[in-house]
């Protein structure tokens, strides 16, 4: 009997290949840890720095190699839609249709080693290089209202960056959150990357978020959240990145399309149930045309509220007490599920809560997130900007404006100054839903970074090459 080598050969290579890949992810387990879950934040530290030390032998095509497979696992549909159903389950925030598209955006449009492009200087006295290169091991805080699009997109662009990452989700999203992370550890491991590059802690606190940001080997902090921990991150003496609250108003003067102007409040406002940072927060309207503007939003399921003791039941039900706050338990909610909690009941197409109010009112002053609108009439629409400005509180997070008027929307975009300014359409549009550009749920208007991507997490480092390559 003649035996072919080569195919024996052939075959024996197929079969170990095999037994590598089946044996992949227990050696990846072994390394410590249950897919990058840890019992204490000490262990889940030391594991990412291991790996970013490893992580450094990495070319930047196994980072892109690495990167993708992050986009893949998120993007295969029965973990898209389990991921997008048990954040609504868990947090009991936004809406399942919404989380789709949120968790889509972030594994599709968030930059991964493309971002980071070499400068070169060269001249008479040799060669510059100006070259982006990783901080280490950073620390991520996650919240409860974007847990699954925050871990996607900081995951991403960290590990582009040549980074590796500690999550501390937010605990009432910590189901969610681990999932996410395991299953981005198992794809990661599919493809032979360094176990333990995306890790957390199997109980999420705020002594585990302390504990991470104390550790010696996080060198880098990023905060996704309220004022409070952005301002702790900023204390920690340590790189920080803050993505911080907003109260984003929107302005409509008498030159805008008011229709569409109309449809895009709405469909912004609404938005995965006001959740998002981004979202419109207020309507500024020029006095002649907030009526038709109104009667419009209606048309495009708003609800208008005109009893001032209804107006003064939701003030009790979704603000606290201090006036400064919202209520939790609505934050998130559909606007059907709090018209109910007032007696008032409405179809599914209802999807906002209007109505008309005074600068001072706290619909106006504070950032609810929840799809609850109110609407300001001002004479004209230089009151009209100068009211967003100051109803923004200066969080420099986003803005919107209707007009066709281009010098009025330079001096809107001039005075408010924030991260994202979005002309003549929704705020989603502002991080790629509906518009250009690439998406981040990391939108850092505290510490400036703006719309984060991997060169936020990286180092820009310069390489000096002095003489001997002067060839002209």
């Amino acid at each position: 009997m003649n035996v072919d080598e080569k195919l024996v050969a052939s075959i024996v290579q197929k079969v170990l290949s095999k037994v590598d890949m089946g044996s992949a992810e227990p050696n990846c387990a072994a390394a410590g840890g249950d897919w990058g879950v840890f019992a204490t934040m000490n262990e889940a530290v030391e594991a990412a720095a291991a790996a970013q030390k490893q992580y450094l032998n990495c070319s930047m095509a196994d980072r892109a190699k690495y990167v993708q497979a992050i986009r893949d696992v998120v993007l295969e549909e029965e973990n898209l839609d389990y991921i997008s159903r048990l954040a609504v389950e868990e947090t009991g925030m936004g809406g399942y249709e919404y989380k789709l598209v949120k968790n889509r955006l972030a594994a599709v449009k968030t930059p991964g080693i493309e971002d980071l492009t070499t400068e070169a200087m060269s001249g008479d006295d040799g060669l510059t290089l100006v070259e982006y290169s990783p901080f280490g091991v950073i620390g991520s805080i996650t919240p409860t209202t974007n847990p699954t699009e925050t871990v996607i997109c900081n995951s991403i662009g960290m590990l582009a960056a040549g980074n590796s990452v500690v999550f501390s989700p937010h605990p009432r999203a910590k189901m969610v959150s681990l999932h996410l992370i395991q299953l981005i550890n198992r794809a990661l491991a599919r493809v032979g990357a360094p176990a333990n590059l995306v890790v957390t802690v199997s109980e999420p606190s705020i002594e585990n978020t302390n504990a991470m940001m104390n550790h010696p080997a996080v060198r880098m902090l990023v905060a996704t959240g309220g004022p409070a921990i952005v301002k702790t991150v900023l204390s920690s003496g340590k790189k920080a990145i803050g993505a911080g609250a907003g109260n984003p108003p929107v302005v409509v003067d008498e030159t805008a399309n008011i229709e569409k102007a109309a449809q895009d409040i709405v469909d912004g406002c609404s938005f995965d149930n006001n959740l998002p940072c981004i979202a419109e927060k207020e309507v500024i309207a020029v006095d002649s045309i907030a009526d038709y503007l109104m009667f419009n939003m209606k048309k495009c399921g708003a609800y208008e509220v005109k009893d001032p003791e209804i107006i003064d039941k939701l003030v009790k039900l979704v603000v606290k007490e201090d006036g400064k706050h919202p209520v939790t338990d609505y934050v998130g909610k559909s606007a059907k599920y709090i018209l109910e909690k007032v007696g008032i009941s409405v179809g599914p197409e209802v999807k906002v809560i209007m109505m008309e109010a005074k600068e001072e009112h706290p619909f106006v002053q504070v950032e609810l997130m929840m799809p609850i609108l109110p609407v300001v009439r001002v004479p004209d629409v230089d009151a009209a900007i100068d009211m967003a400005v100051r109803v923004e509180h200066g969080n420099r997070h986003t803005a919107m404006m209707h007009s066709r008027n281009v010098d009025k929307l330079t001096k809107m975009a001039k005075l408010i100054q924030t991260t994202i300014f979005v002309k003549n359409g929704p705020s989603y549009a502002g991080i790629g839903v509906g518009g250009e550009g690439y998406t981040t749920f990391t939108i850092a208007g505290p510490t400036g970074e703006g719309l984060t991507s991997a060169k936020s997490f990286a180092r820009r480092r310069r390489c000096v090459l002095v003489g001997g390559l002067d060839v002209r």
